[in-house]
């Protein structure tokens, strides 16, 4: 079955050279891989000793469980199996420092191959372009991915199972080496064996006994060498479930872990747990197996893998690179579809939950098991394409309009930023608004500034504003501050329209005018991207937060401008991430927005008065300069000109009329 494949992937890649973008993507590619491990290894080598490799420093220490005599669970240290540590002992005479630096290049020596193994696993048929920037990109990947991370921080092993997998499955030649080395990663990390029954299945019964007559051989061998050690993993804590912390907490990204998290205990969520991993062991395995004979033997062991994650009683978050190979999965039948599901899980294996997921209460549950939940979306319900499919190979395309002729002969510059009719996918909208949108609130908490600086900014704009005849601020701060329903009203116009009136216009234009959303977002996203350029340049303290001028905060109270440290940043927000004004610039993309588009006139004028009324109010509440809000203008304005410099002007030709494609089932393995 693997060498067929390899056949029909060579078949496909074998003519050609690559030239041009291809070959400088490629480039682009590799370097950042090494500018990642180089990283990683400057990270992982100057960090001190106490907090770097922790586990390894646990297990082969000066006291770690691998040097003091007795068994190796004593101290709670060690969660490995007994043949794990039996495997580890010969390490215990190596230098501290040289092991850890052999550790270090060890692991990223396999991160490489475990890339260059999926690379070519990949289901055929592969493009020139995909064979080429499969292995430099799964290598970023997986250097970006939490899983890796960890393993590199805390010096784990929890990689080379997985590699020891992609080995036997995909590299090596005869089925008793390839079950030799699957046998050798379940005695490392026992769920493994899960792999037995889908060889066995998918014809190839050899490598499924010698796997579980490896695994047996290695834990007898453990057992003989460490009778003591095996008896307390495999008896008395039941394959291993408890060691290695608390099962409960986050980390914890198994069925177990959730449901102790979820509130259920003791006999009654040992029940829950069985009957639901052996449902998820059912469902997974049957539609890996399916997988694996359509010929995507790569996927069928990602979802394999994700089985694994589900059942054990614990699935610690360097343990889950599984999931990231389960990306290679084809899903949806429009080329607009088609990168939803590697976006969602290359998010959800690089960045924290809480940065994906609001912090609100009702969504902790989802928070605390995102990865888990997305483990078991991918093993037992994502509907996968199989390669029968008639939209394997060629989704149904995107429609695009031909772009309209440019006042100016060089624009677009990038013409291949060509306009699309259809609306996009919703879900990759929503991941990438929540992604933008965390990370622009950490940009701009990270810009922060002393207090000195942006109070020395923030006379410069008094002054210049005296200078234009604009400071009007005092005197419209106090009028407020005297006006109790003028104040009520203003402080709710500025906590509540700044987020609720660009979301809203957003949800409109997706639905009902799917190609202006997408320059109007784009827009929006530049705008955004230049004030944050702002607040790192030019920190200024707002009105409200300058000692002396004699300002009244309407919104936050009375300021203790006392404390030397005031003006460092707040837990919650950078408070000297006042210029531009994205309140108003975001108000005045509003407006743009309602002026071009909105077909009635009492539209068009709401959508004017919004940016006016929120001038006012930042004035008002003395969170903001009038120059504020001209700096404001200027990044917006900045924002939708890159936009009509890449791509041209926003109105655009009609297409020519596409025939109708016609519809076809889709196969999907239950």
């Amino acid at each position: 079955m693997v060498n067929a494949e390899r056949s029909e992937r060579q078949a496909v890649i074998g003519a050609g050279v690559p030239v041009g973008r291809t070959a400088a993507a490629r480039i682009a590619l590799w370097l950042l891989a090494a500018f990642l491990g180089a990283r990683q290894i400057a990270l992982v080598l100057r960090s001190p000793p106490g907090e770097r490799l922790i586990e390894l420093e646990n297990w082969i220490g000066p006291l770690g469980v691998l040097q003091v005599r007795g068994s190796l669970y004593d101290g709670g240290e060690f969660s490995g199996t007994p043949f794990t540590g039996l495997v580890l002992k010969p390490l215990r005479q190596s230098a501290e420092h040289s092991l850890g630096v052999f550790w270090t290049f060890g692991t990223l020596f396999l991160v490489a191959l475990i890339g260059f193994i999926a690379a070519r696993a990949l289901p055929a048929p592969v493009t020139r372009r995909a064979a080429l920037l499969g292995a430099p990109v799964a290598i970023v990947l997986m250097m970006l991915s939490l899983p890796v991370r960890d393993t590199l921080h805390l010096g784990q092993t929890s990689i080379i199972p997985v590699l020891l997998v992609l080995a036997g499955c995909f590299t090596v030649r005869g089925e008793r080496l390839s079950g030799v080395l699957i046998g050798i990663g379940a005695a490392l990390q026992p769920t493994v064996l899960l792999f037995a029954p889908l060889l066995w299945c998918t014809g190839r019964r050899r490598a499924a006994v010698s796997t579980a007559g490896t695994f047996a051989a290695a834990t007898a061998l453990a057992w003989a060498a460490m009778p003591q050690d095996s008896w307390t993993y495999w008896v008395h804590h039941l394959a291993g479930a408890g060691l290695g912390g608390a099962p409960a907490q986050v980390s914890n990204q198994s069925l177990h872990g959730a449901l102790l998290r979820l509130g259920l205990a003791g006999p009654a969520e040992t029940a829950v747990f069985l009957a639901l991993g052996a449902a998820v062991a059912y469902l997974g395995l049957r539609r890996a197996v399916r997988y694996a004979r359509d010929g995507q033997l790569l996927l069928a062991v990602a979802l394999t893998g994700c089985v694994a994650v589900a059942v054990s009683p614990t699935a610690w978050q360097h343990q889950l690179l599984w999931l990231l190979l389960a990306a290679v999965g084809r899903v949806g039948i429009k080329a607009a579809n088609r990168l939803v599901w590697p976006a969602a899980v290359v998010v959800v294996m690089t960045l924290p939950a809480e940065v994906i997921l609001l912090d609100r209460q009702i969504l902790v549950p989802l928070r605390d098991n995102l990865l888990l939940l997305t483990a078991l979306a991918a093993a037992c319900a994502v509907p996968f394409l199989t390669r029968t499919s008639p939209y394997f190979r060629e989704p149904v395309p995107t429609a695009y309009a031909a772009p309209a002729d440019a006042r100016w002969r060089r624009i677009p510059l990038l013409p291949l930023w060509r306009r699309a009719l259809t609306r996009p996918n919703l879900l990759l909208e929503l991941l990438l608004i929540r992604v933008f949108y965390a990370a622009y609130s950490q940009v701009r908490l990270a810009a922060t500034a002393g207090r000195a600086e942006a109070e020395a900014h923030g006379r410069q704009i008094l002054d210049l504003e005296r200078a234009l005849f604009l400071d009007i601020e005092y005197w419209l701060n106090h009028l407020v501050a005297r006006t109790p329903w003028l104040e009520a009203a203003m402080n709710f116009y500025y906590t509540s329209f700044h987020f609720t009136v660009p979301l809203v216009i957003l949800a409109v234009l997706y639905r009902r005018r799917p190609a202006d959303y997408r320059w109007a977002r784009s827009a929006l996203g530049l705008t955004t991207v230049l004030g944050l350029a702002g607040f790192w340049l030019y920190p200024l303290a707002p009105p409200r937060l300058m000692p002396g001028l004699g300002f009244v905060d309407t919104i936050h109270g009375a300021q203790d401008f006392t404390r030397p440290d005031y003006g460092a940043m707040t837990a919650l927000t950078n408070q000297y991430a006042a210029m531009p004004s994205l309140h108003f610039g975001w108000s005045l993309w509003c407006g743009l927005v309602a002026l071009l588009l909105a077909r009635r006139w009492w539209l068009k004028a709401l959508g004017l008065l919004h940016p006016a009324l929120t001038l006012v109010v930042i004035v008002g509440t003395a969170n903001h300069w009038i120059l504020d809000a001209a700096g404001g203008a200027l990044v917006v304005g900045a924002g939708f000109l890159i936009v009509y410099v890449l791509s041209g002007p926003r109105r655009t030709k009609e297409p020519e009329p596409l025939s109708s494609v016609p519809e076809a089932s889709i196969r999907t393995p239950s």
